[in-house]
C-alpha cells in the first residue's frame, strides 16, 4: 500500500476517505466540539458531466447530500454562476450562498463573510479565506484526493475513476471569475448554464490554456494545487462538458455547497 501513498498526507486522507471523521455528528448537531456544518464539497458528482440540471438540479444535489448526513434542516445552494442569455440575466455564485459565516463538518470556519471568502478588499485578500486541503471537506468529512496524493496511472480515465474513490478529483465546478461573479456571455464557461454534457467539436480547443475553447466549465481547487493560478474558485477551464472530458483534467463534476441559513 505504501507504494501509492504520499508520505505525510495519506493517513489523514485515508481516514477521511473511509468515512471515519470523528466529529461529523457533533459538527451537525451543534454539540460541544463542533459547529453546525454550513459548507461542504460534494462527496460525489451527479454523473452527467456539466449537465447538472441547471442551478436547481445542483442545489437539489447539495440538499440531498446534506440530508443524507443529517444536515437537511438548512437550505443549501451550489456555488455556481450562470452567464447571461437572451431573456436571462447572469447569476453570480457569490450572490446565492447567503451571508456567512460558513463552517465545514469539523466546525472549522471557511470564511466569515462573502467579502472574506472572495478577498474583496486588500486587507481581506492578504488575509485569505480558510479553504484549503485540510478544511475543504465533503459532507462526510472526507478529504478530496488531489494532485500527487496517490500514484494512480489511470486517474484521468472516468471508467476507472468512477469506481476508484482515491483518484485525483480535486476540480470543483464553479463557472465563476475570481470575484465570484459570472463571466461575460461571449464564451461558454458554464456548460450552457449547467445543462449540457457536450464537448468541443473535433479540432476545436478545450478549456485549458490561455485561449479556452467551448463548451467548457471554469473550475477551482479546494487544495489550491493545480493548473492555472491554483485558485479555489477560478483557475482554468475543462476540456469539455462530458463526464469523460471533466475527468481528463482531474475533476469528476463535484462542486461547493453553502448553507444560506
Amino acid at each position: 500500500m505504501k507504494r501509492w501513498m504520499k508520505a505525510g498526507v495519506v493517513p489523514a486522507a485515508l481516514v477521511a476517505l473511509c468515512g471515519l471523521a470523528p466529529s461529523v455528528a457533533n459538527a451537525q448537531s451543534g454539540m460541544p466540539g463542533g459547529t453546525p456544518m454550513t459548507f461542504f464539497v460534494t462527496s460525489e458528482p451527479i454523473g452527467e458531466g456539466g449537465n447538472l440540471g441547471g442551478l436547481a438540479g445542483a442545489d437539489a444535489h447539495c440538499q440531498a447530500l446534506a440530508t443524507a448526513v443529517g444536515a437537511g434542516n438548512r437550505t443549501w445552494r451550489a456555488y455556481l454562476s450562470t452567464q447571461a442569455r437572451p431573456g436571462q440575466p447572469a447569476v453570480n455564485a457569490r450572490d446565492r450562498i447567503g451571508a456567512g459565516p460558513w463552517h465545514n463538518v469539523d466546525g472549522v470556519m471557511i470564511a466569515s463573510s462573502v467579502a472574506h471568502l472572495h478577498g474583496d478588499t486588500i486587507e481581506l485578500a492578504r488575509l485569505g479565506n480558510n479553504l484549503h486541503k485540510r478544511s475543504g471537506l465533503t459532507e462526510k468529512g472526507q478529504i478530496v484526493p488531489g494532485l500527487n496524493d496517490y500514484q494512480v496511472p489511470r486517474d484521468s480515465d472516468w471508467e476507472y475513476s468512477r469506481t476508484t474513490p482515491y483518484t485525483n478529483r480535486h476540480e470543483m465546478l464553479t463557472g465563476s471569475q475570481l470575484d465570484g461573479r459570472a463571466f461575460p456571455p461571449d464564451m461558454d464557461y458554464t456548460c450552457s448554464n449547467w445543462t449540457s454534457s457536450a464537448d468541443p467539436a473535433p479540432g476545436q480547443p478545450g478549456g485549458m490554456g490561455p485561449a479556452p475553447g467551448k463548451p467548457n466549465a471554469q473550475i477551482g481547487f479546494p487544495d489550491r494545487n493545480g493548473g492555472g493560478n491554483g485558485s479555489w474558485n477560478s483557475s482554468h477551464g475543462t476540456n469539455g462538458c462530458s463526464q469523460t472530458a471533466l475527468n481528463r483534467t482531474h475533476g469528476v463534476g463535484m462542486f461547493y455547497c453553502f448553507a444560506i441559513n
